[in-house]
């Protein structure tokens, strides 16, 4: 039994666009060169030949994990999702014990940027963000210790 794959369309879309890559552009180009690497003689000798191998058994496990994944997507799009209520989707303002901002948007785990303020559904922030709403007092657990944050706002954008 698999676990749902939680996902913006974004995120969708963009392992969509990874596949089609792997299909229709690169696995047909590494396709190419293995066989004339083949058609060279020699294969144990042949770097061509072993690297298109290895490459290609590179391009199919990552082809077969997207295929799951792709299979397993539940899509949520936050443009039809509204509320105070923080859910998957929800792009969740914070305001830390000293004041400060930070702002994270809860995104499936194909999607994740923590640069970009873009956190797993299944991280510890966001577990603890979820089913919360406008104005509560959350205690995070993070590596450098916890924190209290309030939440500031809610948008599904």
């Amino acid at each position: 039994m698999s676990d749902k794959n939680y996902i913006t369309p974004a995120g969708l879309e963009k392992l969509k666009a990874e596949y089609h890559e792997l299909m229709q552009v690169e696995r047909p180009k590494v396709v190419e060169i293995v066989a004339w690497a083949a058609s060279n003689g020699d294969r144990s000798e042949n770097a061509d030949y072993q690297y298109g191998k290895r490459r290609l058994r590179e391009i199919d496990r990552r082809v077969h994990f997207l295929t799951k994944r792709l299979e397993d997507a539940e899509v949520v799009d936050p443009l039809k999702m509204s509320g105070e209520k923080v859910l998957f989707s929800a792009t969740v303002t914070l305001a830390n014990e000293d004041g400060e901002e930070i702002v994270y948007q809860i995104v499936g785990e194909d999607e994740l940027d923590p640069k970009a303020g873009k956190i797993s559904w299944r991280s510890p922030v966001a577990k603890a963000l979820l089913g919360k709403k406008l104005g509560d007092e959350v205690r995070l657990v993070k590596p450098s210790g916890e924190e209290f944050v309030t939440i500031e706002n809610v948008e599904y954008k």
